[in-house]
């Protein structure tokens, strides 16, 4: 079973260059724990940017485990990290997704 854990992210365009920046430390934090196994960054185009600009990264998981342990252990402090260095000038969404099925 595949797990994706994705983070849905819309920023102030005023600081997309710093916040782009610390986004690639930022991955590179959550793949360094245990249980993650690879992510994906993607620019989503939209309709209105005139006010920010939205990211989507996706984080391949091993496990539900893995996933439980990094909401727990992990999430708050990574969570607090943006939000002390970028105050309201981001939102975030998150999801999980569950691929019990593949086509082709």
């Amino acid at each position: 079973m595949d797990i994706v854990y994705e983070v849905n992210l819309f920023i102030d365009r005023e600081i997309e260059t710093e916040y782009r920046e610390w986004l690639v430390k930022h991955i590179a934090d959550i793949l360094a724990l245990p249980g993650f196994l690879g992510a994906r960054s993607f620019d989503v185009r939209q309709d209105d940017t005139s006010h920010g600009f939205a990211l989507c990264v996706q984080y391949r998981l091993a496990s539900q485990a893995a996933l439980d342990d990094y909401f727990v252990q992990h999430a708050p402090r990574l969570r607090a990290e943006g939000i002390e260095k970028f105050g309201d000038r981001f939102t975030a969404s998150r999801r999980v997704l569950v691929n019990s099925r593949v086509f082709s």
